[in-house]
């Protein structure tokens, strides 16, 4: 399943996954600092996956959502 991006404007940048069960989403803190987010809805009963990493630049938070969506891409 592919993911696509439905949201990016100045702070927030998301993306979901095409069955709707996962998003990951990169934004911007008061800070300058900035937050990435993982939630996924697993398909055994009551799992689910939620991360949240803070991170001091945004090549940095862009990295790890990429490496999130890559690893929660399903065929």
């Amino acid at each position: 399943m592919r993911w696509s991006c439905t949201r990016d404007d100045e702070t927030v940048t998301e993306w979901e996954r095409s069955d709707g069960y996962a998003t990951v989403r990169l934004r911007e803190r008061a800070d300058g600092g900035y937050v990435a987010r993982l939630d996924v809805m697993e398909q055994a009963a009551d799992e689910r996956t939620y991360d949240r990493r803070t991170f001091g630049d945004r090549e940095a938070a862009e990295a790890q959502a990429t490496a999130w969506r890559t690893a929660r891409t399903l065929e």
